[in-house]
C-alpha cells in the first residue's frame, strides 16, 4: 500500500496510506479535491488538487467519486434581489404563529 504525505492545517505534515483518503472529482468542470482525516488530531482536512494530483492518488488506488453540481445553478433568475429588510421581515414573520398561513396568503399565485 502507498504512502502518501500531506499536510494538515493543524498538525502540518502527515503521512497517510491510500486507505486514508479519498479524492472527489465535479463531472462539470473536472476540479477535484482530496480528503483525509488527520490521524493526529482526527480533524477531517479537504484540499484542492490540481488534475495531475488527482490522476496520481487515483493510480496509486485511492477511492474516488464524482459528483455533479446542483441544478439550480443552471436555472433562470426571475424576480428582485433577496435584500437584508426582506430577511428581517421573513424573521418577523416566523414569529407570529400562523406565520405560514400568512405567508401563502401573501404569495401571487
Amino acid at each position: 500500500m502507498a504512502t502518501i504525505r500531506a499536510s494538515c492545517d493543524d498538525c502540518g505534515d502527515v503521512e497517510l496510506t491510500t486507505a486514508d483518503v479519498h479524492v472527489r472529482v465535479c463531472n462539470h468542470d473536472s476540479t477535484g479535491t482530496y480528503s483525509f482525516r488527520c490521524p493526529t488530531c482526527r480533524m477531517t482536512q479537504v484540499k484542492s488538487a490540481e488534475s495531475r494530483t488527482i490522476d496520481l492518488l487515483v493510480a496509486a488506488g485511492v477511492s474516488h467519486s464524482t459528483w455533479d453540481l446542483p441544478q439550480e445553478i443552471f436555472e433562470e433568475r426571475k424576480g428582485d434581489t433577496i435584500t437584508h429588510d426582506d430577511i428581517l421581515d421573513f424573521h418577523d414573520l416566523l414569529g407570529d404563529p400562523d406565520w405560514y398561513s400568512d405567508l401563502t396568503s401573501s404569495i401571487d399565485r
